[in-house]
C-alpha cells in the first residue's frame, strides 16, 4: 500500500509540469477542462483555472481539488508556480474519480498516498484513553502505598536486633503508622472535593515517600523520631483513597466504574506481594536502611508523570479530545468544586451509614487475616516463619485476580440493564457471604493444604467488595465521592485497629475458632445492613 501510494517523479512530475502529461490521461487540455472545469492544466494546454490553495473546510467536486498539493510542495513566484518534483502528497476530498488513483497511460491505475491517512495515523500511545492514564496512575500510586507500608513488617526484624527493642516497642512502632492514617481520612476527603484530587494525591505521594525515605535517619535519632516519621508517613497514605475516589467519580463513566476501582485497588495488593518479595532480598544484600531509601525514591519518579499527565477533572485536561470528553461526561455538565459540606444532609442518608457499617464489618475480618495469619500459618498449621512469608503472598495475587474479575462482571452486569443498585447488592453480598462461609470451614478442615485453600478463597471473594461497597460512593454522591470514602474508611481503620487488639484478647482466653466466629458474624450483620439500606442510585446533588 505504501509504494503503491508513492508518485514517481516520472510519471506524477511529468503528468503536472509538462504537455505530455495529459495525453498520459488520453484527452487534450479542452477535453480535460471539459471534463474537469477547475482543473490545473499545464501550461501547453490551458491557464491555470483553479488556486492549489483553497480555504479550510472547502469542498469541490473538481480534479483541481483532487490535486491539492501541499504547502512544502509548492514554491510561488510573481506570475507563474513551480512543482516541487521530487516529492508531494495529496489529499482526496471528494471528486467523481475513484480516490486516491491516477491512470497511466496503458490504462493502469496508479495508488497516491492520501495526506489524511498520514494525519490521522498517530501513535498508540497517543490514542490511549485519557481517563484510562488517570486509573493507571492512581493504581501505580496505590503500588507504592502498600509497598512503602509492608517494608517495615519486613525491615523490624533486624532493626529491633539493631537497636534491642521489645515486642511492645514494636506494637508501638507497627500502630504508630495508624495515628496519622486515621487523621486525614476525612480531611483528604474535604480537601479532595474543594481542591481537586490531583492536588491532594499528588501531596499525598510526595509526603508519605519522603517520610519512608527519613525512616532510617529517624530510627537512628530515638525512638520518639521514630514514631513521629511513621505517623507522618500515615497523614500521606490517609489521603490517598478519598483523593482518588475523588479523580474517578469525575473521569469514569458509571459503566466502566467498577473495573476502574478494581484495578487501582488491585495495585495496593500488588504492592504488597512486591515489598514482600523484594524486601527479604535488599536487606540481605545491603542491609534494612535500603528499603526505604530505594522504595522510597520510587514516589519522585511517579510524581513527574503525575504532573504531566494527570488532571483533577475533564474540563481541565486541554488534551482530551471531544468524543472522549462525552464518553465521561454522558452529556452532563462537569460540577464546580464542593465549597461547603452538607455534613447534616450527609449523615442524614441511610444509604450512607450502610456504608459506614459495612465498611467496619468488612475491615474487621479483612484486617484480622490479613494482620494474624502469619501467626496463625505457625500455631495452627505449623509451617516456619519462612513459609508463613510466602504463603502471605497468595492471598494479596488472589484479591488481585478477583478484584479486577469482579470488576468486569459488575460492569457487564449494567451495561445490560440491570440496575446499579441490584449490582452493587449482589457484588457486596458475594464479598460479605463467601468469606464467611470460607472462614466457617477452617475448623473442619484436616490438612494445611485445605486451610490455606479456604484462607485463599475467603480472600478471594472478599475482593469482590471493590464493586460493592468500594465503588458505591461514587454512585450515591459523585460530588462527594472523597469525603464519603474518608468517613467509611475511618470505621474500616477503627476495624482494623480494634479487630486486631480484640484477637490478641480472644486468643488469650479462647481458640481460632472464637476468632472466626466473630469475624463470620461481622460478615453476616454487614449482609443484612447493605441489602437493607444500601442503593446505587444518586442520594447527594
Amino acid at each position: 500500500m505504501a509504494l503503491g501510494g508513492l508518485i514517481s517523479n516520472r510519471n506524477f512530475g511529468s503528468f503536472i509540469g509538462s504537455g505530455n502529461g495529459c495525453q498520459r490521461l488520453g484527452k487534450s487540455g479542452a477535453e480535460v477542462s471539459k471534463l474537469f472545469p477547475n482543473a490545473l492544466l499545464c501550461r501547453n494546454h490551458q491557464p491555470l483555472q483553479a488556486s492549489l490553495h483553497h480555504e479550510s473546510g472547502h469542498m469541490r467536486r473538481s480534479f483541481g481539488c483532487f490535486l491539492q498539493p501541499r504547502m512544502d510542495s509548492v514554491i510561488r513566484f510573481r506570475n507563474s508556480i513551480k512543482i516541487n518534483r521530487s516529492r508531494a502528497y495529496y489529499k482526496s476530498e471528494e471528486s467523481d474519480i475513484t480516490e486516491g488513483v491516477v491512470p497511466s497511460a496503458d490504462g493502469s491505475a496508479e495508488a497516491i498516498l492520501v495526506e489524511g491517512n498520514l494525519q490521522n495515523a498517530s501513535p498508540w500511545w497517543q490514542q490511549f484513553p485519557r481517563r484510562w492514564v488517570i486509573v493507571l496512575l492512581c493504581f501505580s500510586s496505590f503500588l507504592l502505598c502498600n509497598m512503602d507500608r509492608v517494608n517495615m513488617s519486613i525491615a523490624i526484624l533486624p532493626m529491633s536486633q539493631e537497636y534491642n527493642w521489645s515486642s511492645a516497642t514494636v506494637g508501638l512502632i507497627q500502630s504508630s503508622f495508624f495515628w496519622g492514617y486515621l487523621l486525614t481520612q476525612i480531611l483528604g476527603g474535604i480537601w479532595a472535593d474543594k481542591f481537586g484530587g490531583k492536588v491532594v494525591l499528588g501531596f499525598g505521594v510526595v509526603w508519605w515517600s519522603f517520610a519512608t525515605i527519613m525512616t532510617p535517619i529517624a530510627a537512628r535519632l530515638g525512638l520518639p523520631f521514630l514514631l513521629v516519621v511513621r505517623a507522618f508517613m500515615g497523614i500521606g497514605e490517609g489521603v490517598a483513597m478519598p483523593a482518588m475516589n475523588n479523580m474517578l467519580s469525575k473521569w469514569i463513566p458509571v459503566s466502566e466504574r467498577s473495573r476502574s476501582l478494581a484495578l487501582v485497588y488491585s495495585g495496593m495488593y500488588l504492592g504488597s506481594v512486591t515489598g514482600l518479595a523484594f524486601s527479604p532480598m535488599l536487606i540481605t544484600k545491603f542491609g534494612w536502611p535500603s528499603v526505604f531509601y530505594s522504595f522510597g525514591s520510587l514516589g519522585s519518579i511517579w510524581f513527574l508523570l503525575w504532573l504531566k499527565f494527570a488532571y483533577s477533572s475533564p474540563k481541565d485536561d486541554p488534551d482530551l479530545s471531544e468524543e472522549e470528553k462525552k464518553v465521561i461526561l454522558g452529556g452532563s455538565k462537569p460540577r464546580e468544586p464542593v465549597t461547603v459540606i452538607p455534613w447534616k444532609l450527609i449523615l442524614s442518608k441511610p444509604p450512607v451509614w450502610a456504608l459506614i457499617i459495612s465498611h467496619f464489618c468488612h475491615n474487621w475480618g479483612t484486617f484480622i487475616l490479613l494482620t494474624w495469619m502469619p501467626t496463625y500459618y505457625n500455631q495452627v498449621l505449623k509451617f516456619n516463619l519462612t513459609e508463613s512469608g510466602l504463603l502471605c503472598v497468595l492471598p494479596w495475587l488472589t484479591m488481585a485476580v478477583f478484584a479486577n474479575i469482579g470488576g468486569w462482571i459488575a460492569d457487564t452486569l449494567v451495561s445490560r440493564g440491570l440496575s446499579i443498585t441490584n449490582v452493587r447488592k449482589i457484588m457486596q453480598s458475594i464479598g460479605f457471604l463467601g468469606p464467611a462461609f470460607f472462614l466457617s470451614q477452617l475448623s473442619h478442615v484436616k490438612t494445611p493444604a485445605m486451610a490455606v485453600l479456604c484462607m485463599a478463597c475467603s480472600q478471594g471473594s472478599d475482593a469482590f467488595s471493590q464493586s460493592g461497597l468500594y465503588s458505591n460512593h461514587q454512585d450515591i454522591g459523585p460530588r462527594y465521592a472523597g469525603v464519603l470514602l474518608g468517613l467509611s474508611n475511618t470505621a474500616g481503620v477503627l476495624a482494623g485497629v480494634f479487630g486486631t487488639a480484640a484477637t490478641g484478647y480472644i486468643l488469650q482466653r479462647g481458640s481460632w475458632d472464637d476468632v472466626f466466629k466473630v469475624a463470620v458474624a461481622l460478615y453476616l450483620i454487614g449482609t443484612l445492613v447493605w441489602n437493607l439500606f444500601a442503593t446505587g442510585e444518586k442520594i447527594l446533588d
